[in-house]
């Protein structure tokens, strides 16, 4: 276990606090500390490592694995059995998840160990600038100064004020995880990353789903091949999407729920999981105490060393908004450390962000996309290798999806990668990695010119490179 204060310890200094244990907090924390600086972190939860590993990232994809293993067994000739599906319920599959929530949980905590940081657990809130109280669970308080603040509390599921949240058909993001009973159907609202990863994962369980989009097509930041991959395979696999609705009431039963759309429609399902946006844990930081105000979504505007308007506060993660990624929010506290220490900050490692969407296959791109070249007349190419044609996919049943690129046709530079399928979260970092090399090391002809092992996922890039330069004329 990490460092513990005594409890009648009134009083303490700090080179730094950092307020809050996930991703963002945690790159902070050991930055500054192996740095030799004396860091405190703030965790309300009697567990570290934030929304990311108990109620976010870690759960909801342990979920989605099992899931899909249960897809890919059922669908497999091998293991059919009297021709009967097997089966399992949405709290079947939890107990694996809940395993992996400890192992993570047990092992971030001794990252704080290890690292001589000390763990204080309870609610911080301002008193200055460079001071916090801390309230513990039983109303006693502490109070704990230090030179430098990071902020990095993360969010929660936005959960507006005229639907019953305390009802137990009715779930947000974070409670869907304690589902104890076995529903036949469902409605999520909320399209985006959270609504389709889980439309996904209970469809893929057998459920009825009908998923709500507020806007006209899914993920509109994706490139628009892929956006339309995700509808074409959700809409294939028996997910009902309704696009450009927005819900006017909800009325909520001992055995269902009704979701009244502003369009006069009335759709009805065992259960709600409403999935429409986060909003930044700032509310109890009491920040007027130092002069700062969170947004309408209760994030905070930084510079682009992650420095808020008070000089030696600084926030990062969920908190400032987009992306809104726990590997980015890793990253940033890793900068937000290092412009603390006073060092340059490497923020431009983070100008490409991979996206990870671990939907039913996953998605996962880097870089721009074909809309975005489009309009700013970037003269490019596109290069397409589909998974049904490499042996490794179809040794491993593992065929649907596909792997685009998209380069320059003057100079071959990879301007974007963009994969949809089985392990595309991974495939996609080779591209990642070529795509960061400066001059001639960052053109398609590398994956032309590279031997791949055979059969492997990753031959799908020397496929599509040579699909792509056979398009240059």
């Amino acid at each position: 276990m990490a460092t513990k204060q005594k409890p009648n310890a009134q009083s303490y200094h700090y080179d730094a606090i950092v307020i809050g244990t996930g991703p963002g907090g945690e790159g902070v924390a050991m930055q500054l500390a192996k740095a030799g600086k004396k860091v405190a972190v703030v965790e309300r939860y009697e567990a570290v490592g934030g929304g990311c590993t108990h109620w976010g990232t870690i759960p909801s994809k342990a979920l989605r694995h099992s899931v899909s293993r249960l897809i890919e067994y059922n669908s497999s000739p091998l293991f059919a059995d009297n021709h009967l599906s097997k089966s399992l319920t949405f709290s079947d599959i939890m107990s694996h998840a809940s395993g992996v929530v400890k192992s993570q949980t047990r092992l971030r905590s001794s990252f704080y160990d290890r690292n001589r940081v000390t763990l204080f657990h309870g609610e911080a809130s301002f008193v200055d600038s460079h001071t916090l109280e801390i309230t513990r669970k039983d109303g006693s308080k502490d109070t704990v100064t230090a030179g430098q603040i990071a902020i990095a509390t993360g969010s929660r599921p936005y959960c507006p004020k005229d639907i019953d949240f305390n009802h137990p058909r009715i779930y947000n993001s974070d409670t869907i995880l304690s589902l104890d009973h076995d529903p036949k159907s469902i409605i999520i609202y909320g399209a985006g990353v959270i609504g389709s990863e889980y439309a996904s994962i209970f469809r893929g369980l057998g459920v009825k789903v009908d998923l709500v989009n507020m806007r006209d097509r899914l993920l509109s930041f994706l490139d628009d091949e892929i956006s339309d991959a995700l509808s074409y395979h959700l809409w294939n696999n028996g997910v009902l999407i309704r696009h450009n609705e927005t819900y006017s009431s909800v009325e909520a039963s001992d055995d269902s729920v009704i979701l009244n759309l502003a369009s006069g429609k009335r759709m009805r399902a065992d259960c709600l999981l409403f999935a429409n946006g986060r909003t930044g844990n700032t509310d109890t930081l009491k920040l007027e105490n130092i002069g700062l105000k969170a947004d309408g979504r209760g994030q905070l505007k930084v510079n682009e060393n992650y420095q808020t308007d008070v000089d030696n506060v600084f926030a990062v993660g969920d908190v400032i908004g987009y992306p809104s990624l726990a590997s980015a929010a890793y990253n940033q506290g890793r900068f937000a450390a290092e412009a603390m220490l006073g060092i340059k900050t490497h923020s431009a490692l983070v100008e490409d962000i991979p996206s990870g969407i671990y939907t039913i296959p996953e998605i996962s791109s880097v870089g721009k996309t074909e809309q975005e070249l489009t309009a700013a007349k970037v003269p490019y190419e596109v290069g397409r290798a589909q998974f049904k044609h490499l042996a490794r996919a179809q040794i491993a049943s593992t065929q649907t999806g596909s792997l685009k690129i998209l380069f320059h046709r003057e100079t071959k530079e990879i301007l974007g990668i963009h994969c949809f399928g089985e392990r595309a979260s991974e495939i996609v970092h080779i591209g990642q990695a070529i795509m960061q090399q400066k001059g001639e090391g960052n053109t398609i002809d590398y994956f032309v010119n590279t031997t791949f092992n055979y059969p492997t996922m990753a031959e799908a890039y020397r496929v599509a490179a040579i699909n792509g330069l056979n398009r240059i004329f």
